[in-house]
């Protein structure tokens, strides 16, 4: 799956001379974290609610609420924004874009088109749902994790095991594990689990954990 499969498309945004009173009204009203800055149509920062907390007057202040307006409305997006922003473009998968963002330990990133054009944005929230959707975590499948050995041909045999069944793999992940052994994570309509365990176990493989969720 690509960026622009699971992106926030026509994201909106902010220019760089705006007021932080505005950017936080804007936030607020479309319960966004996030405000790609954008000037004569290029990016240029990225607007954050932890940068309108760092600019925003501490809670012990001693100003009234239209003061605190007027001090938010004199201090500019361009003045707190971050301007060395970190992108993705939109013909990355999701994984390069999610190793991204936990390298840089960052929630979410501008998304570029190839020609540098802004065209959505990305959050560890849209991740999270791609993977639920990858996984088939939410269609009802029963999930096995099948501890095998690194060898050839392990994912062959298990898939004729379950093709003899006349199981169909809905998703199937491979999960290296520290002893040098592998975990197979497998999704599938499974009515028997019992037959399916047995079948594997005579193949030599044991299924470690089930989960069926409904």
């Amino acid at each position: 799956m690509f960026v622009a499969n699971c992106m926030t498309k026509n994201p909106v945004t902010i220019g760089p001379d705006a007021g932080i009173d505005e950017a936080s009204k804007l936030m607020d009203k479309g319960h966004f974290r996030r405000l790609p800055v954008v000037e004569h149509g290029k990016l240029v920062g990225f607007f954050t609610n932890r940068d309108l907390l760092r600019a925003s007057p501490s809670s012990a202040t001693t100003l009234d609420r239209f003061e605190v307006r007027t001090l938010l409305s004199k201090i500019k997006v361009a003045d707190v924004m971050q301007k060395n922003v970190i992108t993705v473009t939109d013909t990355m998968t999701i994984e390069e874009a999610a190793l991204i963002m936990a390298r840089e330990k960052i929630g979410g990133v501008p998304v570029l088109s190839e020609v540098g054009k802004l065209v959505g944005i990305i959050s560890s929230t849209d991740i999270f749902r791609a993977f639920i959707a990858v996984m088939g975590l939410d269609s009802g499948k029963t999930r096995l994790t099948i501890d095998v050995a690194d060898r050839t041909g392990v994912l062959r045999d298990i898939s004729t095991v379950l093709a003899d069944l006349d199981i169909s793999i809905d998703s199937m992940v491979t999960l290296p594990q520290p002893s040098g052994t592998y975990q197979i994570i497998i999704r599938a309509d499974i009515d028997d689990v019992d037959t399916v365990k047995d079948r594997l176990w005579s193949k030599g493989f044991k299924v470690s954990h089930v989960i069926q969720i409904g």
